[in-house]
């Protein structure tokens, strides 16, 4: 039996083998510049996702063959990825504004050494391989000002915070200032209790805390009912007055990083209310700054729209219309003037490019007051990820039984059933669709006398429905009332209210009357509202448009599902064809299709693309082919309500019977 080696000699071997591991990331992030620099001369995108993804799925199967567990591989090349990418960011930022280059910056932010500003401010400039000289500050007013005068170079302000959210001084600040926004980072924020060095948890009485972070950690605060809270400016002048203190019984909240500076040591960890607690900054400067096009900027303005109907609405149609993404909306009142507020707007977008350009014209001629506030990059990298199969934790038959039965569909595609097997069921009240429940709606057009359809709700349930769709909502005069009025009536007889929106702005009013939100097939292609919905926590009717593929019909529901909802319903409603110009058909090759590869429920709405005494024949085919559901329509065209539903009454009655 061979000896072992000592621990010492064990620990040796660690440290050399650190150190060379530290010298190769090194050299590693010089060659990035490199590529930056070739970058720069051929005007490329900074990222590359694909030559990302082939990089990360070589590695992950080089890793694998050493023994390395996949999701170790890919999360430590994810962290390189990113700082990569920054530096590149940086590099090139540089580059484009000269006379930013200075060995030397004062920066401006809130506190002393170790308060979070600070760490921000020292990471912003690390990554800039910039001396750093600091100016701490009692207030966001004084950052600003220390900037203005020019007692400072750069003022760094906290904006927002994954668990208290926004914070809204900064945002009335920034509306007065001629300062522009040349930057942000984003860090993560490890609250700890932080006291003097052998202080128990259990002898702590008072606790010295910025008001942010006491209520980013309020449910571990609760648990300690007897200790004094002591509200302090910044994170900083909580440790400083822990480490002044005669006593070892008051403790401070804050990072372990900036408590070292003072001397103390961490008696609890992990405070926050939220696992994930990020704080993001802003770099103000005196003048503004150039953004190179290979960079993913950001674009931050600000704009009053005035006090009439539809005024931000209209304002954030001309977004939409110039396909600019907007990430955040914040509205904070205008001093002065009651009931006005004033709108922060953060869009993905370079101030340079046409689409900007061409939008703050238009917002220009329609709003009060607008403002740009900043153009700068944008610091957040999305990391790259790989699918099961590439992160080799399937057994290898179910990917040689993935490839052979559904070798078209993407190995990412969520909507597949090589991602689910078994059938997706969407229940909501007394409606049931999917895996082999059927489901009946009714399709109307919301009145402006809503009550008009409440009191026939019982014979529309009578009928065999167990849900109401209405569309038209936009065109109401007080649609707040009618749709609450009509809600109540279809509630009382058990019937689940879904609302079809037309227009990205009614999502908002749909999720507060609907039981299940239906997006219309003109908003199919609004990534943006896609996105949206795919963070509800409510089903989803997605309704193909009339010119899309059954590619693009299942790419927009991939993009749902991505976002974490997966109470989504499929609707086929018809498409143009060339024998009728004003009539879509009905694709139902597209619905068996779409059966075969998806795990999805898929619903039928003939209401379009077929004629009313048509309507019982396809509604049977399109269940004999394995539909979910099928959405009748009650509008009154050529009959009364009586007459529709003694009609669908009878449709439903032969889809129901068992011949």
């Amino acid at each position: 039996m061979s000896k072992a080696q000592p621990l010492s000699h064990t620990r040796d071997q660690i440290t050399a083998l650190d150190n060379e591991l530290l010298a190769l990331l090194a050299k590693r992030r010089d060659l990035s510049i490199h590529v930056a620099k070739s970058k720069e001369v051929d005007v490329r995108p900074i990222r590359d996702t694909q030559r990302e993804k082939e990089l990360l799925a070589r590695l992950v199967k080089q890793g694998r063959e050493q023994g390395l567990d996949a999701h170790y591989v890919l999360s430590l090349y994810q962290s390189i990825i990113e700082d990569s990418v920054l530096n590149q960011q940086a590099y090139l930022q540089s580059r484009a504004n000269p006379d930013h280059k200075k060995q030397q910056y004062c920066i401006a932010y809130l506190g002393a050494r170790g308060s979070y500003s600070y760490l921000a401010a020292n990471r912003y400039c690390d990554r800039r391989q910039i001396n750093m000289q600091d100016l701490g500050c009692s207030s966001f007013d004084e950052i600003v000002h220390a900037v203005e005068s020019g007692h400072a170079d750069y003022g760094f302000l906290p904006i927002e915070n994954t668990s208290s959210g926004s914070i809204n001084e900064v945002y009335d600040v920034l509306q007065h200032t001629s300062l522009a926004i040349i930057g942000e980072t984003t860090i993560e924020v490890g609250h700890c209790l932080l006291a003097k060095p052998g202080a128990r948890l259990a002898d702590i009485t008072t606790v010295y805390a910025h008001p942010q972070p006491i209520s980013q950690c309020s449910r571990f605060l609760t648990q300690y009912p007897n200790l004094k809270l002591e509200y302090c400016s910044s994170s900083a002048e909580a440790m400083d007055k822990v480490m002044q203190a005669d006593s070892g019984n008051v403790a401070a909240i804050g990072s372990a990083e900036g408590g070292a500076l003072y001397q103390l040591e961490a008696v609890a960890k992990e405070l926050a209310n939220q696992k994930i607690n990020q704080s993001r900054f802003i770099v103000v400067a005196r003048k503004s700054i150039a953004v190179p096009e290979q960079l993913l900027a950001k674009t931050t303005l600000i704009m009053a729209t005035g006090q009439k109907p539809g005024a931000l609405v209209e304002a954030l149609l001309v977004l939409k219309a110039h396909d600019l993404n907007m990430s955040k909306l914040e509205s904070r009142p205008i001093p002065g003037t009651p009931w006005e507020e004033m709108f922060y707007l953060d869009l993905e977008a370079n101030l340079a490019s046409e689409a900007m350009q061409s939008a703050l014209k238009e917002l220009e001629r329609i709003t009060r007051f607008i403002k740009v506030l900043g153009c700068y990059p944008c610091e957040t990298v999305d990391p790259t990820q790989l699918s099961n199969s590439q992160l080799m934790i399937e057994p290898n038959t179910s990917r040689e039984q993935q490839v052979k039965t559904v070798s078209k569909v993407s190995e990412q595609a969520r909507y597949s059933k090589a991602y689910k097997q078994t059938a997706t069921q969407i229940v909501s009240g007394q409606l049931q669709i999917g895996e082999q429940q059927f489901g009946a709606i009714a399709h109307l057009t919301l009145p402006q006398s809503p009550e008009l359809y409440s009191q026939q709700a019982k014979q529309i349930k009578e009928a065999g429905f167990q849900a109401v769709v209405v569309e038209g909502i936009s065109r109401q005069s007080d649609v707040t009332r009618n749709l609450a009025s009509l809600k109540r009536g279809l509630d009382q007889f058990g019937l689940e209210t879904i609302i079809a929106i037309e227009h990205e702005s009614e999502l908002k009013l749909a999720t507060e009357f609907a039981a299940i939100v239906m997006l219309t097939g003109k908003l199919m292609g609004n990534k943006s509202l896609l996105k949206q919905v795919g963070s509800l926590h409510m089903p989803i009717i997605l309704e193909r448009n009339t010119m899309a593929s059954s590619d693009a019909f299942l790419n927009a529901a991939d993009l749902i599902l991505s976002q974490g909802n997966q109470q989504l319903i499929l609707c086929e409603s018809g498409v143009r064809t060339f024998n009728d110009d004003a009539m879509p058909a009905l694709d139902l090759s597209a619905l068996v299709s779409i059966k075969a590869l998806s795990h999805l429920p898929v619903i039928v709405n003939p209401c379009y693309a077929t004629n009313q005494e048509q309507v019982p024949a396809v509604a049977k085919a399109a269940k004999q082919l394995q539909a979910d559901g099928i959405m009748l329509n009650l509008t009154e065209t050529d009959g009364t309500l009586e007459q529709c539903l003694h009609q669908s009454a009878q449709t439903l009655t032969s889809l129901y019977s068992k011949d």
